[in-house]
């Protein structure tokens, strides 16, 4: 069991291994972010054609990024809607950036133009919202006529309701955009790889931190802060959620991070759902024991069955593989542990968390659909495993690169070798 558990230097985390600097040497090829943009750029564009739309208006700053490889305040116009891309089908992209930011873009070979936003949410315009929100549109109408010919079909990713009834009363076709943004995304190039590596390698030494850092005495939210810090101080830019939890407060999951004073023999399990340098995440789970002391019998069993749970499914993987099949075909688990079960068997990974979702055999009927596992898809395998009513809980999970073959592990961040019974 402990060998077949550990994560080890053998072919399975070769590609992790091969991680790249961010700088580029004159004796090494390094990523080719010119190149990387134009990959991605093609992708919408692609899908945005096979569909029959004639362009898309993205708000969302993950698919801005991926369409144009801009970014400016991510986190802040997640919620404020104060930036968006104007992506034909065909011909140059406007971008409508935040007032003053124009310079940001100077030279950018995927942007044909910048322009000032034109905003109608509340925070920003207050009781004129309505009419900019019909300025907006009439704006986006003309862009529409210009680049598209006579396509009306335009997709929208994020869009409040008040521009998208603007444009349907000019008599555009809203359609969704989030549908071939994320098909889009879904095949990673070799420079998006390397850019997830070094995403990765940074969650990496996070991880390695707190493992060194972790004390009986100290609160969950300063073994969290650690790898907050490690990804600013490393180039990174934010981490999605708080997801870490000790002793008790580890079962159920979905627990932040919170005051509570870790105890010895405690576990720790964390989520680090981290979005690194050059915008890759790395969603990668682990769960410690907080010594002095051993692991109890409980303990090692809950653990070991996580970590069976993630290596039984990863041996299915193999590129042509459907969704439905993974299901039916991916480790059962014990019926103590099924209403406690992590959202999902696996889902996608790239600048954020992405297509494809694979459900569990009880979810699939609701929720579930079908699709295919492809080569140069990057995955994330979930376990979580704590009995409903349990005292504690093991959260794991490895975020893989689909190969011709198999997989390949993204990070080399190990087990732990004391909770494998």
């Amino acid at each position: 069991m402990k060998d077949r558990n550990s994560v080890t230097t053998d072919q399975k985390d070769y590609f992790a291994r091969k991680s790249t600097g961010l700088a580029k040497n004159d004796y090494e090829v390094g990523i080719d972010m010119a190149r990387m943009r134009a990959y991605r750029l093609n992708r919408v564009r692609e899908q945005l054609k096979q569909r029959d739309y004639g362009a898309c208006v993205l708000f969302d700053p993950i698919n801005i990024r991926y369409a144009t490889g801009t970014r400016n305040m991510q986190v802040w116009t997640l919620h404020n809607p104060a930036r968006y891309a104007f992506v034909p089908a065909e011909g140059s992209i406007v971008l409508f950036d935040f007032h003053g930011c124009e310079h940001l873009t100077e030279n950018l070979e995927t942007i044909g133009e910048v322009r000032p936003t034109t905003t109608w949410f509340y925070f920003n315009n207050g009781s004129r919202m309505y009419e900019r929100a019909k300025l907006w549109a009439a704006e986006i109408v003309d862009l529409m006529r210009e680049r598209c010919g006579g396509n009306k079909r335009l997709a929208l990713d994020h869009c409040d309701p008040l521009g998208a009834k603007a444009l349907e009363k000019l008599g555009i076709d809203v359609v969704d955009a989030q549908e071939p943004l994320e098909h889009a995304r879904v095949i990673k190039s070799p420079d998006e790889l390397a850019c997830m590596n070094i995403s990765v390698a940074v969650c990496d030494v996070g991880m390695a931190r707190m493992r060194e850092a972790l004390r009986a005495g100290m609160t969950e939210w300063q073994v969290w802060s650690i790898l907050h810090q490690t990804n600013i101080e490393l180039g990174g830019e934010w981490v999605e959620c708080h997801l870490l939890s000790s002793g008790g407060r580890t079962n159920p999951w979905w627990r932040e991070a919170s005051d509570r004073i870790i105890r010895p023999g405690d576990l720790v399990a964390f989520d680090t759902d981290l979005i690194g340098p050059l915008g890759y995440g790395a969603d990668i789970s682990r769960t410690f024991f907080c010594g002095p002391g051993k692991p109890s019998a409980e303990q090692r069993r809950l653990y070991s069955l996580a970590a069976e749970q993630i290596h039984y499914n990863l041996d299915l993987i193999k590129p042509g593989i459907g969704f439905r099949e993974f299901t039916e075909r991916a480790m059962k688990l014990p019926p103590e542990f099924i209403k406690n079960r992590y959202s999902a068997i696996a889902h996608g990974v790239g600048l954020s968390n992405e297509y494809p979702c694979i459900w569990y055999p009880e979810d699939f009927p609701r929720i579930g659909y079908d699709g295919v596992l492809e080569e140069n898809m990057t995955i994330c395998f979930e376990s979580y495993i704590g009995e409903d009513g349990g005292a504690e809980g093991v959260k794991l999970e490895q975020q893989v690169l689909i190969t011709k073959t198999g997989y390949q592990l993204l990070s080399t961040f190990p087990l732990e070798e004391q909770l494998l019974a």
